[in-house]
């Protein structure tokens, strides 16, 4: 399948899931816009990074790209996806890990990136087992990813599925996460619009943080 310039592969998966969420084509072209408007290369981390569209969008407008996903699996998808959009020379790095110990390894490290793209799932699994609880975990690890920005960051966008709770909710979670830094902070839907009648079916939340 393609989108724009990107290529990808996609097959019914154990999940029941196809390999993309289509809706999700308004993030990349917002991240993307990002990306492309920095002064510099930017450095941009995944988390939850899935089979990738969401990092090689970013690729693609020239970051450098980290990918964080729990399942080995996925990872080698979307490394199959770098391949087939043909960006197999742009800086990626692929990771299988979980993303609350990957987030505080980085810490620790005293890395630094300019835009955040989280997209968590309700409930999940990392590699070793570990678990991940949407409502009881985000705190933190947003808390963790405050330290992770830049001196000058970009962007954050945070996407929610199948939880019961508003776009409110994550709004006023990353409020908290970019406070001071000033910028403009928006929060939404997202969709897919049902061609004949032209009917918005709701499938995500997201919030999004720019900076000035």
């Amino acid at each position: 399948m393609a989108y724009k310039n990107l290529k990808f592969w996609s097959q019914i998966s154990s999940s029941r899931h196809l390999g993309v969420f289509p809706e999700q084509a308004a993030q990349w072209d917002w991240i993307q816009d990002q990306v492309s408007s920095a002064r510099y290369p930017a450095n941009v981390l995944n988390l939850f990074g899935y089979t990738g569209l969401a990092s090689l969008a970013a690729a693609q407008a020239g970051a450098r790209v980290t990918h964080v996903d729990a399942s080995k699996k996925v990872v080698t998808w979307a490394h199959d996806n770098q391949v087939a959009s043909g960006l197999e020379e742009r800086p990626i790095r692929w990771i299988v890990d979980d993303a609350i110990k990957f987030v505080q390894r980085e810490v620790r490290r005293q890395a630094k990136y300019d835009g955040l793209i989280l997209d968590p799932p309700k409930f999940g699994r990392g590699p070793k087992g570990e678990v991940w609880e949407f409502y009881k975990l985000l705190p933190s690890l947003l808390q963790e990813c405050r330290q992770l920005l830049s001196p000058h960051p970009l962007f954050i966008v945070l996407t929610a599925y199948a939880i019961q709770a508003s776009a409110l909710t994550i709004y006023y979670a990353l409020q908290e996460t970019v406070a001071g830094l000033g910028g403009t902070l928006t929060a939404g839907e997202l969709v897919t619009v049902e061609r004949s009648a032209g009917r918005c079916v709701s499938n995500a939340i997201y919030t999004r943080w720019k900076a000035s």
